[in-house]
């Protein structure tokens, strides 16, 4: 499974007056690190774009531990989790010091320029070859 590691550190206008990060920003935390994962792979979301191919997000969850505040340097941990013909699933840890303040995970669609489905590997079997590398298996 590949797994990949950013940093980010927050900014003010990501908080309340009390300096605390608002909620949703977790969620833009969560795809810096799958868009830095990907690049990791050399899959850039621009490669998928390239071949009229898009990820929209079907499904997301955040738990939250503690809150992170302005100026916090967090990490985010991504793992290419899962991928199926028409799916992929990210999870993620955010860390500040090494303490877990926030997991979660998305879960994608792969769809074509009309909104429609999309079976990846019928599709672009560069792109899904690719993707089983990551996920440290080769599925046939």
């Amino acid at each position: 499974m590949k797994k990949n590691q950013a940093t980010v550190r927050v900014r003010y206008e990501e908080t309340d007056q009390m300096g605390v990060a608002y909620h949703a920003k977790y969620l833009v935390w969560f795809e810096i690190g799958r868009t830095e994962l990907m690049r990791s792979i050399g899959l850039p979301y621009i490669e998928f774009e390239k071949s009229k191919l898009f990820l929209p997000v079907l499904k997301a969850y955040c738990e939250y531990k503690h809150a992170a505040r302005y100026d916090d340097e967090l990490t985010i941990k991504t793992r290419l989790e899962s991928l199926q013909n028409v799916r992929l699933t990210f999870n993620y840890d955010i860390l500040r010091e090494g303490k877990l303040i926030a997991r979660g995970y998305t879960e994608h669609a792969f769809m074509n320029e009309s909104g429609r489905p999309v079976a990846l590997k019928k599709f672009s079997p560069f792109l899904w070859n690719r993707l089983c590398q990551a996920l440290g298996n080769l599925r046939d």
